[in-house]
């Protein structure tokens, strides 16, 4: 017969569980769900006023005024290449994300809810998938309630030279 665990050997567990624990912002884009590691997101936003920029890439939206802040925002569905849907940008939600210390606006349909799901519930994307550089991004898929989840890697979603046009546009 097993012996009753500790309360050190249960704190131990519970920390265990915790640390493999991973919380996202769910999103979606078009009838696709998205999901990106909490940690990043800064703030979550309803569609803001758009300065266009002249000759910037055709995925950058333009920028916002936040607080002061002048912050490059990126029309997802583009940069994905995913079907564009004629509404979405009056009812648009703009997830703020900070990029390794760039603060970026990512244009998203919607966004759903905090997810709390288990990192061994990541699957890798299939090979097939993944065969494309463009879709360096992707960071794995899990299944959430009979659908799929696709967990986008920020730090990759962007190539240098982009991360150069995107400092120049934000003025860093």
């Amino acid at each position: 017969m097993p012996e009753a665990f500790t309360s050190e050997q249960r704190r131990f567990a519970d920390r265990e569980e915790k640390e493999q624990l991973m919380q996202l912002v769910g999103f979606t884009i078009g009838k696709e769900q998205f999901g990106v590691d909490i940690l990043m997101v800064q703030e979550i936003i309803r569609s803001a006023p758009i300065t266009s920029v002249p000759n910037s890439p055709e995925f950058i939206e333009g920028v916002i005024n936040l607080r002061g802040n002048i912050i490059p925002v990126i029309e997802l569905r583009k940069r994905l290449n995913l079907y564009r849907k004629e509404s979405a940008a009056k009812d648009a939600w703009i997830l703020i994300l900070d990029i390794g210390g760039r603060v970026t606006g990512f244009i998203v349909d919607s966004v759903t809810k905090v997810l709390k799901i288990m990192e061994s519930s990541i699957d890798q994307p299939p090979d097939v998938v993944m065969a494309g550089l463009a879709n360096r991004y992707i960071k794995g898929v899990c299944d959430i309630g009979g659908s799929l989840l696709i967990l986008l890697d920020f730090n990759r979603i962007l190539m240098a030279d982009e991360l150069q046009q995107l400092s120049s546009i934000s003025g860093e």
